[in-house]
């Protein structure tokens, strides 16, 4: 497994990263088979550490997990629960899907906007119908059963997920309810 391994605006000595390798290899080689690679970026906000770390499988699923602490060893190992927790959750259906699937899934491109928010009163009309694009960026919509994508959307944490439906070939939305139940949005 790859493994990359940084800092935002903080120096990553070779002692963490020794000890992110051995655990997240240990943590994954566990639950997954076969993991491509690992990102796993720390942070600083004020007092606390915050280590975000993203595990992409050789299936094409990706598990993510993000966590806070006081202490940055401390910060990686409560991610390090969280991401053993989800695979430990998914680690029958990630090897069912493993086996049913003989080739990664299918993924196509796409764009991504970031549109800038209105920091007008709430009372008052928008002075244009055309929102202010702060960013663009390539994204990914991968192919996925219904089943599949609702597990990718466990998995990465997400509120939403857009996917090509494999079943019927078109784009469908899985999305988390305000009342904890899954929705499924099939145009």
């Amino acid at each position: 497994m790859r493994y990359q391994i940084s800092g935002k605006q903080i120096d990553i000595g070779q002692a963490l990263q020794t000890h992110v390798e051995a655990e997240l290899g240990s943590v994954v080689e566990k639950y997954a088979e076969r993991p491509t690679d690992a990102h796993v970026v720390f942070s600083k906000h004020a007092s606390e550490f915050m280590c975000e770390a993203t595990i992409h499988l050789s299936t094409g699923l990706t598990a993510q997990a993000r966590a806070r602490a006081h202490e940055i060893y401390a910060a990686f190992d409560h991610c390090s629960e969280k991401m053993e927790k989800q695979l430990r959750r998914y680690k029958r259906r990630l090897k069912d899907h493993h086996r049913e699937r003989a080739e990664p899934v299918e993924l196509a491109g796409a764009s991504s906007y970031i549109l800038a928010s209105e920091t007008e009163n709430e009372d008052s009309e928008p002075s244009s119908l055309q929102p202010i694009i702060v960013a663009e960026m390539e994204t990914k919509i991968p192919s996925l059963s219904v089943g599949e994508a609702v597990m990718q959307m466990e998995l990465a944490g997400v509120p939403v997920l857009v996917f090509r439906n494999e079943g019927k070939d078109g784009l469908n939305v899985v999305y988390r309810r305000e009342d904890g139940n899954i929705g499924w949005i099939d145009p």
